[in-house]
């Protein structure tokens, strides 16, 4: 055979098999085709939908259930701070006088500024207690002018300092000669001679310290097992006297 002939047949096969592997992707093989090529595309995995915990049902607080003593559901006892603003504002809101004859007193109520007591509930608390049938009299609340006399509840130092000379020593309340100075720890807290009926002993102090704005004194106990008159120191012993708040403790309650 030819040796020239073999070489040219080893040629064109070296040329073509060099074609093909110069020929990539993007080139034409032999003949002009252009090879397939498969393209894996990568999917982002889609993440499940969050499920939030179950929510437990907040606790109900319970409500308080109200005290009653004596057949009255008492009022709720709070804290009180041993030192307020130091001056008073003035009640607001006014008040007639009950029905009936006699004398129609003028007054007001004062309540120290810093204290947690709405003003206007103990206005309207002490205008009840003094215009009870079984309390002293007859009295109009205003707002200003002439006055017979105040009603100021007062923190425990205040009322130290209205009092003076007197010695409250922070527990007591006192008429000082124009305001009947009522504690507010006393109006809190009552005192152990009423036991728990704090109710009662608001009316008891009300009616004291107003009764020596009306120019009644102390008295004893007038014997063992009676109502304590209203103008015995009840705060500090009931002797062997039964705890009474009014002067007029036989007369039938009425409303205004």
């Amino acid at each position: 055979m030819d040796h020239r002939f073999l070489l040219a047949a080893a040629g064109i096969v070296a040329t073509g098999v060099v074609g093909a592997l110069l020929a990539g992707p993007d080139r034409p093989g032999p003949g002009g085709a252009t090879p397939p090529v498969l393209t894996k595309l990568a999917i982002p995995a889609i993440p499940a939908p969050a499920v939030p915990p179950p929510v437990s049902p907040a606790p109900v607080a319970k409500a308080e259930k109200p005290l009653v003593v004596n057949g009255r559901v008492q009022p709720r006892k709070v804290k009180v701070p041993y030192r307020a603003d130091g001056r008073y504002s003035v009640a607001p809101g006014t008040g007639k006088a009950r029905k009936g004859g006699g004398e129609e007193i003028r007054y007001m109520v004062e309540v120290e500024r810093g204290l947690p007591f709405e003003a206007r509930e103990f206005a309207e608390e002490v205008h009840r207690i003094l215009n009870d049938e079984r309390g002293w009299g007859r009295f109009k609340r205003v707002t200003s002018g002439p006055v017979r006399f105040s009603v100021a509840l007062s923190s425990p130092r205040t009322t130290n300092v209205q009092c003076l000379p007197l010695q409250t020593g922070g527990e007591l309340s006192c008429w000082n000669g124009r305001r009947a100075v009522i504690n507010a720890v006393r109006w809190a807290e009552g005192s152990p001679n009423y036991g728990r009926d704090l109710a009662s002993y608001r009316e008891y102090v009300i009616s004291h310290e107003v009764g020596h704005g009306l120019g009644h004194g102390h008295v004893g106990c007038p014997g063992k097992g009676k109502p304590a008159p209203v103008m015995m120191q009840q705060t500090k012993s009931l002797a062997s006297c039964k705890p009474n708040p009014w002067p007029h403790p036989r007369r039938l309650r009425s409303g205004l």
